[in-house]
């Protein structure tokens, strides 16, 4: 277990102060940082382009929409948890709707002790989003310093002569020898025959 203790932000989407009232009693501020109410759809959105949240909380309906459209588009951006919470009679139509795009839904009235348990599930997933988005971007880097040494090999070739094992060996040499990475002798190697 790591030492370091993470803070989620939270956007709730709720024009109820009865379900607000509970949820600011679950959301923690030594676990939950920012927390902002907004109720309407349209603030959210509002919200939602000039920062990005890990949670998103909507209580449908809202005064403006019913937020589906929303949820599903934040849910996409994989930046974001979406707990979506409407009546019971709908919540068939709307799972059909939002399953797909990774909304979780919660039917009304909810006990407190399942909104927390909603909260540690959307804890789990965006942790879970967190490491995919870690990975992706180290498969990224790696794909970037391939493409980089490729290109300074092929300029090896055609400017020194060399075969493509003996460039290959010497970028892989002046690394070592250097204490650098590869990408920065490639770097080097593109800089000074470009």
């Amino acid at each position: 277990m790591s030492l370091e203790k993470r803070l989620f932000s939270v956007l709730v989407v709720s024009s109820t102060e009865k379900l607000n009232t509970s949820l600011r009693s679950l959301l923690n501020e030594s676990h939950y940082r920012p927390i902002c109410f907004v109720s309407s759809i349209s603030a959210a959105e509002r919200e939602w382009n000039e920062r990005a949240y890990d949670f998103v909380i909507i209580n449908s309906p809202l005064p403006d929409d019913a937020g589906l459209r929303f949820a599903t588009d934040i849910s996409q951006s994989n930046d974001s948890v979406v707990l979506f919470l409407l009546s019971s009679d709908i919540y068939g139509e709307f799972y059909d709707k939002t399953s797909e795009q990774g909304v979780y839904l919660l039917s009304k009235p909810s006990p407190l002790p399942m909104l927390a348990l909603a909260l540690d599930w959307m804890e789990v997933t965006i942790k879970r989003l967190r490491k995919i988005q870690k990975k992706t971007l180290s498969f990224e880097e790696k794909m970037v310093e391939i493409r980089v040494v490729n290109r300074a090999k092929w300029i090896l070739i055609s400017e020194l002569k060399m075969e493509e094992p003996d460039a290959h060996r010497y970028i892989e040499k002046q690394a070592m020898d250097r204490c650098i990475s590869r990408r920065e002798v490639a770097e080097e190697i593109i800089s000074t025959y470009s």
